[in-house]
């Protein structure tokens, strides 16, 4: 077995590097390419209370990890009792899960309980245990390291073509399409409302085009994240006016790719200015898609 260890929240540019060479190795060693992660994240396991920061649940994140070349996906599960694990106890549960051959981390990996495990750390334990361990080096994009805390500022700017260099691909949010207020068809541009998991972190608020996907289907979608000012303000709604397409989706799995900002969240003097701005966004919207 040759093994990749890490958080891989977002599974991004780096990780796939790494589980792309990881797969390779294991391939010329005729061993399998197993990538290990963890759920929760260590974040939300230490501070529930925190904004929400996860750029993909655990579905999305072993879906992610096979499509870059794993063959198969470990979870281990980040409960009190994991986080308790000394470094030592830690590599000791490795070595029991099966014949570790080789295991590859980047640079910054920790483990073990208080973080007490570092890259070093895990060489000297490999040699007792007989196993090899390699340190990948990061992964570099416009000029720095590409890193999970890297995207995560680039969506809280708003800057979601930043986020999708880092990525690979356009930065998605899953949801429920649940019943809002009705009022986007009142105005002429009936739209589905999402509901987002509560730990998901979104872009800033604004106007943006995308592609919302539900089931086999994928509809181009102007899409609206805030709080709507126009209409007083509230809870913040992640909604999407479907181009080309009138039907019910209430009670449907989506899933929301950011392809480019289009402005920011504004509140208009009334309804009827607001529209107008609409039909402009729209056109913005088909010719970002295009």
């Amino acid at each position: 077995m040759h093994l990749a260890i890490g958080v891989f929240d977002g599974v991004h540019m780096g990780h796939q590097h790494l589980v792309r060479a990881l797969r390779e190795r294991a391939d010329r060693a005729g061993a399998t390419a197993v990538a290990a992660t963890f759920d929760p994240l260590p974040i939300q396991f230490f501070a529930p209370g925190a904004p929400p920061s996860a750029l993909s649940d655990i579905n999305e994140r072993t879906a992610l990890l096979r499509g870059a070349g794993a063959g198969t996906v470990v979870v281990f599960l980040f409960d009190d009792a994991f986080s308790r694990l000394s470094a030592r106890d830690f590599v000791d549960r490795l070595v029991r899960a099966g014949d570790v051959k080789r295991v590859m981390v980047g640079e910054d990996f920790r483990f073990g309980h208080d973080r007490e495990g570092d890259v070093r750390m895990l060489r000297d334990l490999a040699k007792d245990r007989g196993f090899d361990v390699e340190i990948m080096r990061p992964v570099e994009r416009d000029g720095a390291v590409v890193s999970s805390t890297r995207i995560r500022n680039s969506l809280v700017a708003g800057d979601v073509a930043a986020a999708e260099r880092l990525l690979g691909r356009p930065y998605a949010v899953p949801g429920s399409i649940v019943h809002g207020d009705k009022r986007g068809r009142a105005l002429g541009y009936p739209t589905i409302n999402v509901s987002t998991p509560p730990e998901r972190l979104l872009p800033r608020d604004g106007i943006y085009a995308t592609r919302v996907t539900v089931g086999d289907r994928t509809f181009g979608a102007a899409t609206s994240l805030g709080v709507r000012p126009t209409f007083g303000g509230g809870e913040r709604v992640l909604e999407s006016y479907l181009l080309d397409f009138s039907g019910d989706l209430y009670g449907e799995e989506a899933s929301t790719s950011f392809v480019a900002r289009i402005r920011d969240e504004l509140r208009f003097e009334n309804a009827d200015a607001l529209v107008a701005r609409i039909s402009e966004d729209v056109e913005a919207v088909r010719a970002a898609l295009r």
